[in-house]
């Protein structure tokens, strides 16, 4: 028997989630490993065929399914012995945990790097390089202790000299990633920011495997933000490292050393990253001694299944592509809740959205069921708030609908000043309402959305002009704040704790702020109880539903079509494939 986790399994660990929130002892807090830009929610799948109805907890749009027909392996598939080949969008080549932006960067660091802890199947985490994690009583003092014998693959042993390093570089004043380690208010850290200071006056070392750090405030992610930091060698990292200046470390983000479950082998842009187990992992060598992930598109994935060129990917969930992955036979298929939704960000910047009548009348004029249907079918729904409905902070009390109302939509636009001109183009103080959308090329969403969209707009009197490029190229013009409108996705961590939407947050890349908000989301993270927390966070997604930062689209189903002969991969709305890869088996 395949030992995964089932959605149902998943369903009730989520209620021993809240229950351990609730008690004395593990809280509501997960560590934040950093919500992820994707290009769409990474791509999902269908069901295998069924033998049987659906499993208890499992219905026709999600569960797990086995496969039916192993024997219909493909040869190429059959002859790799100790190979596994994994389907995604390629990689940017950002290998750091300090500065990785896309799920697919995230995925190859994930291999390469640990942390204190990591994310089990049901959003709570287990210690991975930590022995133990003890916190004083006021919750001011965190002590970590580092299990002995854990080295790098360089050969060179783990000590919390690099945790403490790492604690340097993201406190540095001229880190520009997206983490955010002054949330967490480390004593000295803000004077080492600012250059006062030429250590952290917090971070005492007690011996190589022992550390200890003291906040000058907790709230309920202080421990995981401590904890989800990952461990690079300062002998590796830091020979270079002068306060101040962190420049370097970009000629480092390709030639990673970590002390993860694979090492980095060969990195071909666009093409292949190619991993080989590290022998020395600590938690014992990964059974699968070759990891390869291989670059795929929407028009090629369901091609390189059937001819064994991937073993697993994900796909698109549609009627069409769950058929055809049925009818290959060997493939088991895992559909789930996705924890993310897809999104239009808009620049705040641009004054044509800083009006809320204006941003609430696009998103009125937008028929978003229909972009659903499209796509999707019954495989994803229309999302009003940016939480994923798995999740333990999800609300739909005092959240408008945003149903599709074209009358609404432009009553909204005379309000905010917005009125036709004499082409019909809608206008105001001689700018006419012209919209530039940069989405990705070859990709499903975008084929349904940009018609349904250019068509819905320019019957409220709105130009949109779409240019396609790759997703990279995308996330590079979304750095630069070059973009008017774009199409991507976020993939959210266990908590709802997020500076996606905080003003001048890390991971606010459209320029919004609403003091209101800011305050909802930092009563959230101050509170301890999960019904306080529960509380804030409700207020704060009404906060945004009424103002639209985003033009929210859908939550989708996440699929991982896996190779049957591929055992032990564990994957949920919370846990990513790479976590405990290093169990998974090939049959032979």
């Amino acid at each position: 028997m395949k030992k995964r986790m089932s959605l149902l399994l998943a369903i009730m660990l989520m209620a021993i989630l809240v229950l351990a929130a609730c008690g004395g002892g593990q809280t509501a807090e997960q560590p934040n490993q950093g919500d992820t830009q994707t290009e769409q929610t990474p791509p999902a799948e269908g069901e295998g065929k069924e033998t049987e109805p659906p499993a208890e907890g499992q219905d026709e749009s999600q569960g797990y399914f086995e496969a039916e027909n192993p024997s219909a392996n493909p040869a190429n598939a059959l002859a790799r012995k100790d190979t596994l080949i994994v389907g995604m969008t390629a990689p940017k080549g950002v290998f750091n945990p300090f500065y990785w932006q896309t799920a697919y960067d995230k995925y190859v660091v994930e291999a390469l790097f640990d942390s204190w802890v990591v994310v089990q199947g049901d959003g709570t985490y287990a210690n991975r390089l930590a022995e133990s994690i003890e916190v004083s009583e006021d919750k001011l003092t965190y002590t970590f202790k580092l299990k002995p014998g854990v080295t790098y693959s360089d050969g060179t042993p783990v000590t919390v000299k690099d945790y403490y390093f790492a604690l340097k570089v993201l406190h540095d004043s001229s880190y520009d990633g997206q983490s955010d380690i002054h949330q967490a208010h480390v004593v000295g850290g803000e004077a080492y920011y600012k250059g006062e200071a030429s250590e952290i006056s917090g971070v005492k070392i007690i011996d190589d495997h022992t550390i200890e750090v003291k906040v000058t405030e907790a709230n309920a992610m202080t421990k995981d933000r401590l904890s989800d930091i990952s461990f690079v060698p300062e002998s590796y990292y830091g020979k270079d490292y002068k306060q101040g200046d962190l420049g370097y470390m970009a000629d480092l983000h390709d030639k990673p050393i970590g002390s993860g479950q694979y090492i980095l082998k060969e990195f071909k842009p666009g093409q292949e990253v190619v991993m080989e187990a590290n022998p020395n992992y600590h938690l014992g060598a990964p059974k699968i001694k070759n990891l390869i992930f291989k670059t795929t598109t929407e028009e090629t994935r369901l091609a390189m299944f059937q001819s064994g060129e991937i073993d697993m990917d994900m796909v698109t969930v549609n009627e069409d592509n769950v058929e055809a992955l049925k009818e290959m036979g060997f493939l088991d298929i895992n559909i789930f809740p996705t924890n993310g939704y897809g999104y239009v960000a808009m620049n705040h910047k641009d004054p044509k959205f800083q009006d809320a009548k204006v941003r609430q009348a696009l998103l009125y004029g937008l028929n978003r069921a229909e972009v659903v249907e499209i796509i999707y079918g019954t495989y994803a729904n229309v999302l009003n708030i940016p939480q994923s409905n798995v999740s333990w902070a999800y609300t739909d009390e005092g959240i408008e609908t945003y149903e599709f109302d074209p009358e609404k939509a432009k009553q909204l636009l005379d309000e905010a000043g917005w009125v036709p001109g004499a082409d019909g183009i809608r206008e105001k103080d001689g700018k006419k309402f012209e919209v530039n959308f940069s989405a990705t090329a070859d990709n499903p969403v975008i084929d349904a959305l940009i018609p349904v969209m250019t068509k819905n707009y320019q019957d409220l009197g709105i130009k949109l002009t779409a240019e396609t490029l790759d997703f990279n190229a995308i996330m590079d013009k979304k750095d630069r704040g070059d973009f008017e409108m774009f199409f991507a996705a976020w993939g959210l961590t266990p908590d709802p704790d997020s500076t996606v939407y905080i003003t001048d947050g890390a991971q606010n890349d459209i320029g919004y702020s609403n003091p209101e908000y800011d305050a909802a989301m930092k009563e959230g993270l101050n509170a301890f109880d999960l019904e306080e927390r529960k509380a804030a966070y409700a207020k704060a997604y009404q906060v945004l539903n009424k103002d639209i930062p985003d033009l929210l689209i859908y939550q989708r189903r996440d699929a991982w079509a896996i190779n049957s002969r591929v055992n032990g991969v564990d994957i949920t709305p919370y846990k990513d494939f790479i976590h405990d890869l290093y169990k998974a088996e090939i049959e032979q």
